[in-house]
């Protein structure tokens, strides 16, 4: 690791730090403080420019993965969403019938200009 790879680390160590310490404050600002302090930690990790580098290259680099501290989703079995057979008309169409209410639309904008000429 480079020396900025160092300093990237070592913010990313600072961040937790203060996420624990805003944790240990046990009020709602202080734990939610302490859980994005650690997503910012965990993101700062994700910039240090060795990983940058060799995803630019192409290599799949190993950045830290961490464990989510608690479950992501909710509870249960989620209900399946039943998908109904329609399709949607073409884009063609849908391009043609709002050209042609544009053209009706001109028109009727056109013909109501000839009932009081401004002349």
């Amino acid at each position: 690791m480079t020396k900025i790879d160092h300093a990237v680390e070592r913010g990313a160590d600072r961040l937790e730090h203060l996420a624990g310490k805003a944790a240990a404050r046990h009020d709602g600002v202080g734990e939610w403080l302490a859980e994005e302090l650690k997503k910012d930690a965990e993101f700062l990790r994700k910039l240090r420019p060795s990983l940058i580098k060799a995803r630019a290259r192409g290599k799949q680099a190993k950045a830290n993965p961490s464990a989510p501290s608690g479950p992501q989703l909710g509870g249960g079995n989620p209900k399946k969403r039943r998908r109904r057979n329609r399709k949607a008309p073409p884009p063609i169409v849908i391009v043609g019938a709002a050209f042609a209410v544009g053209v009706l639309v001109a028109k009727v904008i056109d013909w109501r200009g000839h009932a009081h000429p401004r002349d």
